[in-house]
């Protein structure tokens, strides 16, 4: 079995006081509360420079006002948008399956 350097983020589980949320669940509340999208995140980084993981937490946190677990859903979809449209994809049809 090949060692993936993605497998440690694929297994982050993501929690809301202490009750799992999906991916997909971050990225929708993400959207509701602050109108914008995941795409909008991305380019306002690119704009500004930001690529490491403190310097997006920071700004994130400090400047567009998300929570720290916010932070780390978009900061995941800003260095890695392809894995995190996965993740949407796989919830949505979890989601899905359930109904």
């Amino acid at each position: 079995m090949t060692f993936s350097p993605l497998a440690p983020i694929i297994r982050v589980t993501f929690t809301l006081l202490g009750v799992p949320m999906t991916y997909k669940a971050y990225m929708d509340n993400i959207k509701a509360k602050t109108g914008k999208d995941p795409e909008y995140y991305r380019a306002e980084a690119k704009k500004k420079g930001l690529a490491k993981y403190g310097e997006l937490l920071s700004w994130l946190k400090t400047d567009c006002g998300l929570g720290h677990g916010h932070a780390n859903a978009m900061i995941l979809y800003i260095q890695n948008p392809e894995l995190a449209k996965k993740k949407i994809s796989e919830d949505a049809k979890r989601e899905k399956a359930k109904k």
